[in-house]
Formats: C-alpha cells, sequence, structure tokens
C-alpha cells in the first residue's frame, strides 16, 4: 500500500507511547502523517480521537490510519462505526497482512498493552507494504454494510 496522502494516526492514554514511538518510525522511512491526539498519558476517551481519525480517512484526506489503545477493542469498534471504514486489530505480522490481502482494511488497529514496540513495527511495515488482494474478496467487502 503505498500512499501519496498523509497516514491518519490516533491513540488513547493507553497507546500514546506506543503511536510516539510509530510517528518516529513512519518519520524515518519518509511517511507524512497526521496526529489526531492523545498528546500525553493522561487518562482519556479513545473516541475523541477516534472519530476525527476514522473522519479523515473516510473523506479521503488521509490514508490509511493507524491506531492504538490498550487492548485494541474500544478503537476499533470506535472506527468501524464509520462509513467506509474497515480497522483490523492486528497483534500478528500475518493479521496486518491478511487484513490487507484479504479484508482491504484502512485502519490498523494495535493493542497496545499486549504487544512490544519491535512487534508493532513490524505489523505496520506489513500492513503499510500488503496491497489489497481483489478478486473473490471484492465481492465480500462490498457485501459488508455501511451506515446510512
Amino acid at each position: 500500500m503505498s500512499t501519496d496522502k498523509k497516514i491518519a494516526i490516533c491513540s488513547d492514554h493507553a497507546g500514546y507511547e506506543l503511536k510516539c514511538i510509530i510517528e518516529n518510525h513512519l518519520t524515518i522511512r519518509g511517511l507524512s502523517y497526521t496526529d489526531f491526539g492523545t498528546d500525553s498519558e493522561q487518562s482519556c476517551d479513545y473516541p475523541d480521537f477516534a472519530h476525527p481519525c476514522a473522519s479523515a480517512v473516510e473523506s479521503g484526506q488521509c490514508y490509511p490510519g493507524i491506531a492504538m489503545c490498550g487492548s485494541g477493542n474500544g478503537i476499533a469498534m470506535t472506527l468501524n462505526k464509520h462509513q467506509g471504514i474497515r480497522a483490523a486489530i492486528c497483534w500478528t505480522v500475518e493479521l496486518a497482512r491478511l487484513a490487507r490481502q484479504h479484508n482491504d482494511a484502512n485502519i490498523l488497529v494495535l493493542p497496545a498493552r499486549f504487544i512490544d514496540s519491535d512487534l508493532a513495527l513490524q505489523i505496520v511495515d506489513a500492513f503499510l507494504t500488503t496491497p489489497f488482494d481483489g478478486g473473490r474478496h471484492e465481492r465480500r467487502i462490498a457485501k459488508i454494510p455501511v451506515n446510512s
């Protein structure tokens, strides 16, 4: 997945440290991003950052997205409320590849409390470099209902 757009990135307090590590990694790779927050480890609510991140991907302002919270569940549930968002929680490199290949996931969600930073960066790289396979998977994705 090559991108000419900025990558959308967000986290809550539990994902803040990992978000900073990933932002540094993206900068080293020469990739631009837009940070939708949070900006500290102070307790906060993930929807406050997930909604603007999802909206940016949804509108085409950013592509793709990376989001994280403690388990990945809450932020993924929030992101997936948005029309056209396919946020996938990935805790292995293979899951990230499959999320892209089979599901055309457009936001990677990381469970920050359950993976270390080295693995997280491998997952990010796999997500950003794996293309969507299309074919039979397009038919399945077309059957995912969107909010109306």
